[in-house]
Formats: C-alpha cells, sequence, structure tokens
C-alpha cells in the first residue's frame, strides 16, 4: 500500500551498489535529464512468493509503456533480493519469504529499501518496503525441565528463580506474562527488568512434607499476547529432601507364628515388620531382640536388616511348647519401637516306621501256584498314636501282596500266577506308611528272579518254508536254513532240528537231505535229477532241551530246478552200427515230397525240451531241406537224372537250453525208382569211418594198459624177492629165528604134512621199553602170523601192511588161542628158547626147521 509520493529538487539519492564508478556517474547526469520520486509500503512478513506489495506505474504515475521503453529495473544493495518488479503489468511482488525476526531482529519499525531506475531518460525512484510483525512463534524456554531441591523445613517466604522465556516476536505478539499450575505450596512472583523483559519467581506458600508428598511436579507456562495467542511450558521438579522427623513403627504390636518340632537350623519362623515414613539414612530401621534370656538367645535370631526371625537351635515340642519374645525397632537417628512374637510349636510325625526282613527267597519258579510265600517282613514305628499306626502296601502293580497275620508282621505272597517269559525278575516295592499327619512313609525293595520251567514250545517263524535248489547240485550244497524260537532260557531254550522220518519216492529222507541240529541249516545229501524227482516236501522238527522236551513241527519244500543236461535223444531213424538204412525218392518225386521224418526227444522240460532241426551237412544241398520244428526231410526241387543214387544227409537236432545241446543224425537217401537199383548202389558201402577209429583208438587203450599192469607185477615180484632175501639175512645174522609156537590144542586141517596155519595174535606194547610193565591193545583180529613151509621161510604180520620187525625197540607179546609166544630179540640170544622151539618144531614135523641149519640143528637137540 503506497502511503504517498515525495519529490526532491535538492540532492538527490543515487543507489547503483557498492562499486560505481563516479565519473560514470558524472557522465550520466551530464548527459540526461534527470528525475526522482519516492514510494513507501507496508506489507506483513511471511507472505507467499508472488504476492502483491503495490503498483508502482501507478504510485509513481508512469505508463506501462514507458517502464518497457526505460527497461525498469530494482537496484539493491543487499545480498538477498525480496522483491521483483513486473514491468508488463507495473506492479510489485514479493519474489522470496521475508522473516522480519531474521531481517531486523528486535529493531522496530523494520523496513528495507531499493531503487527502481529507468533508461532513455534516466529516472530513479525510491521504495521502501516496512516488515510488520505477525504472531509466528511461541515462546521458548532454553531448557526442558527446571530442578529444585528443597528441605522439608524450609520457611515460608523462600524465593526461587525460575528461568526465563524467549518470544522473538515484538510488540503485542511478544512475551506477556508467566503462569504456575495450580498447588498448595508455592505461588508465582512476576518482575520485569530494566529493558522491560519480565521475568518470574516461585515463592513458598505454605510448608512442604516430604513423607506426604516427597516430588512435585509444576509447569511454568509463557503467554504471549498475539492472536491466536501462542505459549511454552516447562516443567518444574521439586525434590523434597528430608530430615529424621518420624519414628520406626512396627505393622503389627503382636506377631504369633508356628513351627515344627525338630525343624532345621536356619528354618523360617516369621518376619517381624517396621517401617519409617522418613527418607534415606533416617528410614533405615534395625532389628534386635530385647529381654531375652540365655536359652530363647540360643533357639532364635532376627535378621538386624531384613526382620528375619529364624530358628538357630533345637526345637522340642515335649520341652516347650509355646516361646514369647520382645523386639525393638530404631532408626539411624536413635528413635525406636517394640513388638511382641508369640511361636507356638507345633508337635510332627517325626519317626518313620521300618522295616526288617525276616525271610526272602529268590529266585521262585514260574510255575509256583498263587498263594505262594517269598518273604516275611517285620515292621515297626517308634511313634504313638496314630503316628505309630502303619500301613503296609505294595507300591506297584504287581503280581504280589501282603498279607498281615500277627502285630507288625507282614508275608510276601504271589497274588496271581507268574510267567518269566512276560517278566522275568521284579522289583518289589514294599511301602510301610504311619497313619500321622503327614504319613510318613519306608520303602524297601525286593529283587525277585523268577527261575524257569519248560512251558513253551519252539516255535518257527513260518509255517512252511519253501526252497530251491538246480539238479546236478554238488552233494553238501546249503538248501535253507529253518529257524525256531523258543520263549524259554538256558537249557529250556537250546532247540534242536531233526529230520522227521518219512520216505520220499521208497527211500528215506535221510538219503536226500540232511539237517544240522544246532542251525537249522539243510544240506542236500545228494546230486538231484529233476528227471527223476521234482520236489521234496519233508518236515523239520525243533525240539528243546528240557527235561522234558517240547517240540513243534514245520513243512519244507524243495523244489528242484530243471537244467539242461540232456542232449536230445534220436528216436527214428535208429541209428545201427554195421547196418544201412536207406530211405528211397524216386526220381518223379515232385517238390516238398516227404522224404522221412527225424524224430527226436528231450527228457529236460521246459524250454530245455524245446527242439530245432537243421542240415548239417547234404551231398546235395540244393536237393533237400528240413523243417525246423517237425524235423521233416522234403525235397526243395525236382529229382532229376543227374542227381546222384546215393545221398547221405547229416541233421543236428539242438534244444533251446542255456548252454544248448544237440544230436547228430545220419540219414541214407536213395534216388531210385526200383529196389535192384538201390542195393547194386549200396552193395559197397564199408562201415563207417568213425566206427573204425573208435576201435583203433580202444586197441592201443588195452594194449597200454596190459603193458603197464605187467611191468608193476614184475616190479612188485622182484621187490618181494630181496625183500624175503634181506629179512633172511639178518635173522641168520642176527641168531633171532622166528619159530612158531604150536598150542596142545592145534592140528593140521590140511592133512598134507606141510606147516600152512594162520595165527592170530594179540599185540602188546610197553608204554617205556625201559620197564617190564605191558600195556595190552584191543584183542587181535588184525594181527596175522603165516607161516608156509613150501617158502623161504618169512613171517609176516598183516596190521596195516606194517612188518612186526621194522619195530626192533618194541618188546610184542604174541598170543595164538590161550598160549603166549614172547618174541623179544635179547630173548633169542638165549640157547635154552631156541632149544624149546627147535625141538618142538622138530617132534611135529619129524625134521629140522628151515631157518636152523643141520650142525647147529644137532647141537641144539643133543
Amino acid at each position: 500500500m503506497a502511503y504517498g509520493i515525495t519529490p526532491y529538487s535538492g540532492s538527490i539519492k543515487w543507489r547503483f551498489g557498492c562499486g560505481q564508478n563516479w565519473k560514470l556517474l558524472f557522465f550520466v547526469i551530464y548527459l540526461i535529464r534527470m528525475v526522482s520520486g519516492h514510494i513507501r509500503y507496508s506489507i506483513p512478513e511471511e507472505m507467499k512468493k508472488g504476492s502483491l506489495i503495490g503498483n508502482v506505474a501507478q504510485d509513481l504515475g508512469l505508463d506501462l509503456r514507458r517502464l518497457r521503453s526505460g527497461r525498469a529495473r530494482i537496484v539493491t544493495g543487499e545480498s538477498i533480493q525480496y522483491t521483483e518488479l513486473k514491468t508488463d503489468k507495473g506492479i510489485l511482488v514479493v519474489k522470496e519469504r521475508i522473516d522480519r525476526e531474521q531481517l531486523c531482529g528486535d529493531v522496530t519499525p523494520c523496513s528495507f529499501t531499493f531503487d527502481v531506475i529507468l533508461e532513455n531518460p534516466v529516472e530513479l525512484h525510491q521504495v521502501t518496503v516496512e516488515i510488520t510483525d505477525i504472531n509466528d512463534h511461541s515462546p521458548t524456554f532454553k531448557r526442558n525441565s527446571i530442578n529444585f531441591e528443597i528441605s522439608e523445613i524450609a520457611n515460608t517466604g523462600a524465593r526461587f528463580p525460575l528461568t526465563s522465556a524467549e518470544d522473538p516476536d515484538v510488540g503485542v505478539n511478544g512475551l506477556r506474562e508467566y503462569v504456575l499450575t495450580e498447588n498448595g505450596n508455592f505461588v508465582l512472583k512476576q518482575n520485569s527488568n530494566a529493558d522491560g523483559k519480565k521475568y518470574a519467581e516461585m515463592v513458598l506458600q505454605k510448608p512442604l512434607d516430604r513423607e506426604t508428598n516427597p516430588n512435585l511436579s509444576l509447569k511454568l507456562i509463557a503467554v504471549d499476547g498475539g492472536t491466536p495467542q501462542r505459549s511454552g511450558t516447562v516443567n518444574i521438579d521439586i525434590t523434597v529432601l528430608d530430615v529424621n522427623d518420624n519414628a520406626p513403627v512396627f505393622n503389627q504390636s503382636v506377631y504369633k507364628a508356628a513351627v515344627m518340632e525338630n525343624s532345621p537350623r536356619d528354618t523360617y519362623v516369621t518376619t517381624v515388620n517396621a517401617s519409617d515414613a522418613d527418607f534415606g539414612s533416617n528410614s533405615i530401621v534395625t532389628y534386635y531382640l530385647s529381654d531375652i534370656s540365655n536359652s530363647l538367645s540360643d533357639l532364635f535370631t532376627v535378621d538386624d536388616k531384613s526382620g528375619v526371625i529364624i530358628i538357630t537351635g533345637s526345637v522340642d515340642y515335649e520341652k516347650d511348647k509355646k516361646y514369647e519374645l520382645r523386639f525393638d525397632a530404631k532408626d539411624q537417628g536413635g528413635l525406636t519401637d517394640s513388638s511382641k512374637v508369640i511361636i507356638d510349636v507345633i508337635d510332627v510325625n517325626d519317626n518313620s516306621p521300618t522295616i526288617s526282613v525276616m525271610s526272602f527267597t529268590s529266585p521262585v519258579s514260574e510255575d509256583s501256584p498263587s498263594g505262594t510265600t517269598i518273604g516275611m517282613i517285620n515292621v515297626k514305628d517308634l511313634d504313638s498314636g496314630d503316628n505309630g499306626q502303619v500301613n503296609c502296601r505294595i507300591e506297584q502293580n504287581s503280581p504280589f501282596k501282603v498279607k498281615s497275620n500277627l502285630k507288625n508282621y507282614y508275608t510276601l505272597v504271589t497274588d496271581t500266577a507268574l510267567d518269566r517269559e512276560t517278566v522275568s525278575e521284579y522289583n518289589i516295592t514294599v511301602v510301610a506308611t504311619d497313619a500321622g499327619m503327614p504319613p510318613l512313609s519306608t520303602k524297601r525293595i525286593f529283587h525277585l528272579k523268577v527261575s524257569d520251567v519248560n512251558d513253551n514250545a519252539p516255535g518257527f517263524s513260518q509255517t512252511i518254508y519253501n526252497g530251491f535248489v538246480v539238479e546236478n547240485n554238488s552233494p553238501g550244497v546249503s538248501l535253507l536254513t529253518v529257524r525256531a524260537q523258543d520263549p524259554d532260557e538256558n537249557q529250556n531254550a537250546r532247540i534242536s532240528y531233526i529230520l522227521e522220518d518219512a520216505n520220499i519216492g521208497g527211500s528215506p529222507v535221510s538219503g536226500y537231505v540232511s539237517i544240522n541240529a544246532e542251525t537249522g541249516v539243510i544240506h542236500a545229501m545228494r546230486s538231484f535229477d529233476y528227471e527223476q524227482i521234482k520236489q521234496l516236501v519233508f518236515v523239520v522238527k525243533a525240539r528243546d532241551g528240557g527235561s522234558l522236551p517240547l517240540s513243534s513241527n514245520v513243512t519244507v519244500k524243495i523244489l528242484i530246478q530243471d537244467q539242461n543236461d540232456n542232449p536230445p535223444q534220436v528216436l527214428y531213424p535208429v541209428q545201427i552200427g554195421g547196418s544201412l538204412v536207406a530211405e528211397i525218392v524216386p526220381r518223379s518225386a515232385d517238390v516238398g515230397y516227404l522224404v522221412t521224418k527225424v524224430v527226436a526227444v528231450d527228457v529236460d522240460s521246459g524250454q530245455n525240451a524245446w527242439l530245432s532241426y537243421k542240415l548239417q551237412k547234404a551231398t546235395d544241398r540244393a536237393l533237400f531241406e528240413v523243417g525246423l520244428q517237425n524235423g521233416e526231410i522234403r525235397t526243395i526241387r525236382q529229382v532229376t537224372d543227374k542227381d546222384a543214387v546215393k545221398q547221405r544227409l547229416t541233421v543236428i537236432v539242438e534244444d533251446n537250453g542255456q548252454p544248448s545241446r544237440s544230436a547228430t543224425v545220419v540219414v541214407n537217401v536213395a534216388v531210385a525208382d526200383s529196389f535192384p537199383e538201390v542195393l547194386s548202389e549200396f552193395t559197397d558201402f564199408t562201415h563207417d569211418k568213425d566206427y573204425n577209429d573208435n576201435l583203433t583208438f580202444y586197441l592201443v587203450l588195452a594194449l597200454a594198459v596190459v603193458s603197464f599192469l605187467f611191468i608193476t607185477c614184475l616190479v612188485v615180484i622182484i621187490s618181494v624177492k630181496i625183500y624175503r632175501w634181506r629179512q633172511s639175512r639178518i635173522l641168520y645174522h642176527s641168531n633171532l629165528p622166528v619159530i612158531p609156537y604150536y598150542p596142545p590144542r592145534y592140528s593140521d586141517t590140511l592133512g598134507t604134512g606141510t606147516l600152512q596155519h594162520v595165527y592170530n595174535y594179540e599185540v602188546c606194547r610197553t608204554t617205556d621199553s625201559r620197564k617190564s610193565d605191558c600195556k595190552f591193545g584191543r584183542a587181535g583180529s588184525q594181527n596175522v602170523l603165516i607161516m608156509d613151509p613150501s617158502s623161504t621161510g618169512t613171517m609176516q604180520r598183516i596190521q596195516s601192511e606194517k612188518n612186526i620187525l621194522d619195530e626192533p625197540d618194541s618188546p610184542l607179546e604174541v598170543r595164538c588161542n590161550t598160549q603166549s609166544l614172547y618174541l623179544f630179540k635179547h630173548c633169542f640170544s638165549e640157547k635154552k628158547c631156541i632149544s624149546q622151539l627147535v625141538i618142538g618144531y622138530s617132534l611135529t614135523e619129524n625134521k629140522c626147521p628151515w631157518f636152523v641149519s643141520a650142525p647147529q640143528c644137532g647141537q641144539l637137540l643133543f
């Protein structure tokens, strides 16, 4: 808004900005004629950008064309240009935000001045813009809170200065007054400084009491005079300092408590509590016993800080049933209070029952009947009355119970039948409980084992066992394993497996299979042939080792699987060695003429018996063919006169096994129209070359075998001759003849007068050659002594093909029927022994023995 225009005729104020050259100014003044004017506007602060300040063209009396032609513009010496001239409209608008507090601070009034310059001719007009204040700031305090610590004995009228608030606004928008929230202790007093600034003080109007209100929270509010009104707040926190003006006070005048007799040390009794309204050290209370005798000081004590009373001695109901104690509470200032504590002692059930074992039997047989006594116990309780009444029971569910027969005596018996396979041992917990409150109990655990009886038969896991084996198996191969379980233990659970007697194909099952009695492994006893037997069905018995053994049976089925172990057998045409069989084909036969059919069978089964026929060799392959499946031999072309009369076909028959087996058959075919023609052609046939080759092989093999046997016999004879010669030489040089002794009941059954008899001897050997005792062996049916006078005189002992003279250090006892003949080498050196042998022989045979020379014989006889 324009307030007026004031022209100047005197000196003109030019504002071109700092640094303008004065020479340039003088030059401009010299050249042009100058005109100037001055206008003033007043606007509030914080106007928006583009807001209208005033119409400069209208207020200066300038035409809009003059503003444009004169290139009107604003010249200011400030760094920030707050206004802008719109030359097209001739108006002045706000260009930047204008903050009065930032521009002028506390200075009033607040304004800024700038010049409007036009050219051709030059005109200079001064414009002043006054900025008026608006209430855009609230009073603020520099601190968020004001803290005071005031003693509760502070005097009334005491002053406490408060922090002043700041308001950047001026005039009516500035700070007007302070307001203190309502309270019962303080009032607010406001004052002004010499510069006009206001401040406030808080004055104590009513004495403080920390015990009533230890902390005060007030608010100081600073209010300005603007519209709308703005305010600022600061918290005033007042802490009331304590003084010791209150004595401790117990919350009860009499405390009552009860304790159990025999309570352990440090058992809690009760807690006494005294409170002091003061604060800090003035409120600290200590507790102690007053007027206490020595006996009570040994039983109870109180914690001086917490007031907790505990037991420090032994409390016995039988001695004292009640205790009375007096306690004092004192604060740090010496102020005190007293209270009384009454403690009642409660009788308790403080003796537990005791269990004594009179007898106990373990283990017990699982077949023991119900009611079997397994133990006897004695239960006592030292308490009296209800506390001494005892009830005895089994703690857990078990097949046992406790019976009371006499006072304080109980028997432990079985309640139901026992089963070791279900539970093999028990931990029987017997609980004795008295009738006290609370009841006391004692437990005694009895470890009972249940002994086993053979009451369970072995059980197989399967009702039938199936096994498979391929034919032509090796004897002894494992077929399968049967398993049986017996829930019994030890010997009663030891299972033996047995084959039940049965016949398979007329033979006992043991000839086919065997079973391991311990492991249950079934082995094959022979090699099976599928063509003879297809399966084995037998029964295996599992028997335990109990004194009365129990058993169970299971059926075992062994399926024998076929193997391609049989070659095809040709049934037709029949192959007869040395003879020829020929099929006749007329020369007029057409294509497909059936010559013959090869018939073969295979004793195997399945695909191993599927046969196929192939033509292996043929005199003329272009003339015949063989059906692959049926073995039919047919012509595949027309027979001509050029075809040979004698046709030889070799047909191979193969099965479908893996690996396949085959058989070969030779078919002779005669291509002729008459039998004489065939006969003449086949007269010159000789035996097959294969037959001749086989015969030669067998002849050579027989010759080799005969030669080997001849050489072997020759070597054996020579060896025997040499051996006998060496034995005779040894006997002759060592004077150790072997002379048979004939028993009295001996008779010559041959009647030839020659000595040819067999003697059975029983041989015994001493355990030590240096001792005379003999250790007798088995009856000597295996020990044979043969004397043959027609031979060169040898003695041969047949026992594992060892000669009796091969053991010179072992004395022998030879017994023939009831007579014994001792043959020791050192005995033969005595003439008496030899003389008896020679005389006996000479009397029987009427001649000297062959092993003594004539001079020696005469010397011994005479």
